[in-house]
């Protein structure tokens, strides 16, 4: 059976639009951007996976909010505390010595003419951030150091580290603070301790290298002149919003007086990153140098800022169009009117962040003194309460928590990849993994089909080079990785001679699947690792020891989710027999793919897609009952999916939701994929009303403007499948039940250990079918709304519609226990 990828154009664009920030111009286009994509099950039938637009992971997070927190006041130290809770977490007790007299800092250096370098650096972490821990750390050094030293003409700030500035803030510092309230004055200290640097009046220089985000980018705002250099790497940002927060340390009014409001806007509201040259180009940093001469030019920068020779950095000079937008009371109701109508429609309300960063830019405006600032950080400290942040922070506490495989075995080593299929899936992960430096095999069975798999490839090349997101010679180095193979070229078993871990993307077919194994164990060594990306076919099948499988302990699946360069997604499936080792290797190469890893015990949809097979069926009871189609998108829209299921249906394929839905309720689901009726898809299919795809299904597709409507001979149908019943059944309750069908099988998943733990399932299912982010996943809504309540709620459909809603055994637990799925 084959099971269907579902990653279309709607699904896309909703999530990503709750989850990330894409570039976009305030007047004109997006704020919170629309580029995810939300995947049904994965069908092998290359002809699903057209039309499908981008996702980007939801990485980097960051909070420049913790690089608010320290203890001392503009004027003079006090001895005021953080809160308890407040305290940071040291890796290892430091020492201090005359060598090393700073656990974050080296020793400041002063130059001949008076410039004070002062490098950011942690030697117990790969990259600087910014904690409670630093922030103590710089008062006392810039008190010993800095303040009374009469030789400092002017300072440089900097990293000792090539991993870059600052990546960010030490969230957890701020959520480890029960009491959010409490971060008000913590930050008000912080805020002063800046302004005790600025009173100093000597010039400040930011030289950067790597990322500058959050609370790093706000730090170099404090400063006089920002230099950065032009490696890929440099990028600055303020991504708070990402975590339901604001920029708490200034940057809400700092930022726009510098780029103007506009750029600071489209910034903060989307949190994207921003690269050198654009960097340079709208005013937020004042020179652009090579690595090299990075810190040289950040001291004569000092020196010329302190003897005169340079001029000062400041606010970058407006067009004519932007005066008359920015700074006139008609141009800034115009466009505060668009921020929000732009803001409303990608957020749905749903997230305050975007908001209260508004209101802290229009607050600034209208009150240029100090009070702005207290006005930020009281916004800040409000947000750092809600559920949506705590549930945001939570997703980024997951991925990163998931970059370790929890049986620390290791992986081989792996340097080439061998790609078996070149269709849209196969080619996706051909480009991905040579885009992170692995030499590529990918091939096919003839030259055609390598051919289009390459032209794919080189035509998201060309798109990111247009985008300025990749150079040409990024460009010819990722061409140059990618090897073209197909059966007729001679010479392909001497190029898999020297593959180290080969994935296969073909189709569904079990024989196929197990004849690829038999050929690729010809001619490959023995450590090699074989990955089948199906969506299906048990692992144990296509591993069995037989005729075509003597190494089966190498295989291990590796369920990629459609479009792969865009997808965050990856489903690792051992077999009973996968060594550990060959998991570790998967494992390892889907992290450095840049994938978000969840391994997944190898059972029937495996863990998203058995997720959902309990939707389709509830669906199409739902319409049995007759509650109108429009009525359920609207539901499920205003609960926070992306889209509703009758859409999504469409999207994917009615075909395709036909064949997942038949699929698993012919599997080991029992009683939850009971209480629908799946005839409802299987004659829609047999009328041809396969979706989108065939301009008709639920809806009648007549254009890309044009809205898609019920036509009347789906009306006739519905009418007929329904008996002619009618509901008017309330928006909770549409909710309600689907969502009870979703969170059950999640939590059968959990108690059948098919997923590791709750951060897994919460992971999953953001990530995968685009459950609403600022709900934090299935378990942490459990922990939101009361898995007591939810029990009971359960029982009741369970009464009323049948067995389908009988919670599993896991959640008549925890709400037995009154125990959270996420600490206590």
């Amino acid at each position: 059976m084959l099971l269907s990828s579902a990653v279309r154009k709607s699904l896309a664009s909703p999530l990503s639009r709750q989850l990330m920030g894409q570039q976009s111009s305030l007047l004109g286009r997006t704020i919170i951007s629309r580029a995810a994509s939300v995947r049904l099950l994965d069908n092998a039938n290359q002809t699903l996976h057209h039309n499908q637009q981008q996702f980007t992971a939801t990485k980097n997070f960051s909070s420049a909010a913790a690089a608010a927190i320290q203890e001392e006041p503009a004027s003079k130290p006090s001895s005021s505390s953080p809160p308890a809770a407040a305290v940071a977490k040291e890796e290892k007790p430091f020492v201090p010595s005359p060598e090393r007299k700073y656990k974050h800092f080296q020793n400041v250096e002063l130059t001949p003419a008076g410039v004070a370098i002062i490098r950011f650096d942690n030697p117990d972490k790969k990259v600087n951030t910014l904690s409670f821990a630093l922030m103590r750390e710089a008062q006392t050094m810039w008190e010993a150091d800095i303040q009374s030293n009469s030789d400092i003409k002017s300072i440089v700030f900097t990293s000792a580290k090539e991993s870059g500035f600052i990546a960010g803030a030490d969230i957890f510092d701020i959520s480890s603070v029960q009491d959010k309230s409490t971060l008000v004055p913590v930050i008000e200290e912080a805020l002063n301790f800046f302004l005790h640097m600025k009173s100093k009046k000597v010039p400040m220089v930011a030289a950067i290298h790597g990322p500058a985000l959050g609370g790093g980018l706000e730090w170099a705002l404090w400063c006089d002149y920002r230099i950065c250099t032009d490696s890929k790497s440099t990028k600055l940002g303020l991504p708070e919003v990402k975590l339901g927060l604001l920029p708490g340390f200034g940057g809400t009014q700092n930022l726009p007086a510098l780029v103007g409001i506009q750029g600071a806007m489209d910034m903060m509201l989307t949190g994207k990153n921003i690269l050198p040259a654009k960097a340079k180009k709208m005013g937020l940093v004042d020179l652009v140098v090579a690595p090299q001469s990075l810190e040289s030019v950040a001291i004569e920068t000092a020196e010329g800022l302190a003897n005169g020779s340079v001029k000062k950095s400041g606010p970058k000079k407006k067009s004519l169009i932007n005066r008359l937008i920015e700074d006139t009371p008609p141009g800034q109701s115009l466009m505060w009117s668009k921020v929000k109508e732009t803001v409303d429609k990608n957020t749905d309300g749903k997230y305050p962040a975007p908001y209260e960063i508004i209101d802290c830019v229009k607050y600034g405006l209208a009150h240029p003194g100090m009070e702005k600032f207290k006005h930020e950080r009281e916004g800040f400290a409000k947000l750092a309460a809600t559920k949506e942040s705590e549930a945001l922070i939570g997703l980024f506490d997951g991925t990163t928590q998931m970059k370790k495989l929890s049986s620390g075995a290791e992986p081989i080593t792996v340097k080439k990849v061998a790609v078996m299929g070149a269709g849209l899936m196969g080619a996706g992960i051909a480009q991905v993994t040579a885009e992170k430096g692995y030499d590529v095999l990918l091939k096919d069975r003839d030259d055609a089909a390598v051919g289009r798999g390459v032209s794919y490839m080189t035509e998201n090349w060309e798109k990111k080079c247009k985008r300025k997101r990749m150079t040409n010679y990024e460009f010819n180095t990722n061409s140059s990785r990618v090897t073209p193979l197909s059966d007729h070229t001679e010479s392909w078993k001497r190029h898999f001679a020297g593959a180290d871990l080969v994935i296969e993307a073909v189709f569904e077919d079990l024989a196929l699947k197990r004849k690829i194994i038999q050929q690729v164990e010809e001619v490959t060594p023995d450590h090699c690792v074989f990955a089948t990306n199906t969506s299906a076919i048990p692992i144990a099948d296509i591993a069995a020891p037989g005729e075509e499988v003597k190494r089966s302990e190498n295989v291990v699946g590796m369920h990629y989710f459609s479009p792969v360069p865009q997808m965050p997604l990856l489903e690792i499936i051992p077999h009973a027999g996968t060594s550990d080792e060959a998991l570790a290797t998967a494992f390892a190469v889907g992290n450095k793919q840049g994938k978000t890893c969840v391994v997944v015990k190898d059972v029937p949809g495996f863990y998203v897609n058995r997720c959902l097979g309990p939707i389709l069926s509830e669906v199409t009871a739902l319409v049995k009952e007759g509650v109108p189609l429009d009525r359920l998108d609207k539901a499920m829209k205003n609960f926070g999916m992306p889209v509703g299921p009758i859409t999504l249906i469409d999207n994917v394929g009615v075909d395709v939701a036909s064949k997942v839905s038949n699929y698993l309720a012919s599997a080991d689901l029992g009683v939850r994929m009971g209480g629908g009726d799946l005839s409802l898809l299987s004659n829609m299919v047999e009328k041809g009303w396969l979706g989108k795809k065939s301009n008709q299904g639920f809806f009648t597709y007549s254009g890309k403007k044009s809205k898609p409507t019920v036509g009347p001979e789906v009306t006739a149908y519905l009418k007929e499948f329904t008996a002619g019943n009618t509901s008017d059944l309330s928006e909770t309750d549409i909710q309600n039940r689907i969502v009870a069908r979703l969170v059950n099988e999640a939590a059968m998943c959990l108690q059948d250990e098919i997923i590791e733990n709750p951060v897994c399932g919460d992971i999953g299912l953001v990530f995968g079918i685009g459950f609403a982010p600022f709900r934090g996943g299935v378990f942490r809504y459990l922990d939101s709304v009361g898995t007591s309540s939810f029990v009971d709620m359960m029982n009741g459909y369970a009464e009323t519609k049948g067995e389908q809603f009988e919670p599993v055994q896991l959640l008549k637990d925890y709400a037995a226990s009154g125990k959270k799925f996420h600490g206590n």
